[in-house]
C-alpha cells in the first residue's frame, strides 16, 4: 500500500454541474462544481474493533422520520442529524477522526488531486456502434440495411456457443465510473463548494464521492 493510498482524505457531494473560470494566463477552464457542504463522521473503524481502519461519512440531510430504528441508532451513538448518505473510506489515520465531527472542504484545499467516483448517465439499450465502437458497413446499392448490424457472432463448431464478454448490444451506462486525477481549482468554504477542473461522472444532482489521488499528481 503506498502512501497515498494509506492515507487518504475524502468528502461526499452532490454534482452541481458544470462552469467555468479564468486562469492566471486568462484562459477559460471548465470546471464541476460539487456542494460538500453537510459531510460528518458517522463511524470510525479500527483494528482493534474492527480489524481494518477507515472512516464512515454521511452526507445529506433527511427526515428523521423516514430513518429505520437500526440507522436512528447509529446516527444517534454518533451524535449526529440522520443523513442520507453514507461511505466508508480506508485510511490509516482514521484514529485521527472521531464520530460527530464535520468535515470541511480544508480537507481537499484549492490545487490538491482528487479521484472522483460517481454513477455514470445512463444511454439506455444501445447498439455494438454506440456501445462498443463497431464499425458500420458500407451504405450502398445492395446493402440492405445491414449498415449498423453486428454481423455474425457464432463460434462455428467449437466451443459452438457463444463465449462470456462478447461485445454486443446490451444497456449502456448507468455503472460505477471513476476519474483519476482531476485538480480542484477553488475551495468555497463559505458555502460549502469545491469547482474541479473537467469531467466527473454522472449527471447533474448525483452523488459523487471525492478522494485525494490514490496516485498522486
Amino acid at each position: 500500500m503506498t502512501a497515498q493510498q494509506a492515507h487518504r482524505t475524502a468528502l461526499l457531494g452532490k454534482k452541481l454541474g458544470m462552469s467555468q473560470v479564468w486562469d492566471e494566463n486568462g484562459f477559460f477552464v471548465p470546471v464541476t462544481l460539487v456542494d460538500v457542504s453537510t459531510n460528518v463522521v458517522t463511524a470510525v473503524k479500527t483494528e482493534a474493533s474492527d480489524g481494518y481502519h477507515a472512516v464512515q461519512i454521511g452526507y445529506g440531510q433527511i427526515d428523521p422520520l423516514k430513518v429505520t430504528k437500526p440507522l436512528a441508532g447509529h446516527f444517534a451513538k454518533a451524535g449526529v442529524t440522520p443523513r442520507r448518505h453514507l461511505v466508508e473510506v480506508r485510511t490509516e489515520d482514521a484514529e485521527n477522526y472521531k464520530p460527530g465531527q464535520e468535515l470541511t472542504v480544508e480537507l481537499l484545499p484549492e490545487g490538491a488531486q482528487v479521484d472522483v467516483t460517481g454513477t455514470s448517465k445512463g444511454k439506455g439499450f444501445a447498439g455494438t456502434i454506440k456501445r462498443w465502437g463497431f464499425k458500420s458497413y458500407r451504405r450502398t446499392h445492395g446493402s440492405h440495411k445491414n449498415e449498423r448490424r453486428p454481423g455474425s457472432v457464432g463460434a462455428c463448431a467449437t466451443p459452438g456457443r457463444i463465449l462470456k464478454g462478447k461485445h454486443m448490444a446490451g444497456r449502456m451506462g448507468n455503472e460505477t465510473a471513476t476519474t483519476l486525477n482531476l485538480t480542484i481549482v477553488s475551495a468555497d468554504s463559505a458555502n460549502g463548494v469545491i469547482a474541479v477542473k473537467g469531467a466527473v461522472p454522472g449527471p447533474k444532482g448525483s452523488i459523487v464521492l471525492v478522494r485525494s489521488a490514490v496516485k498522486g499528481a
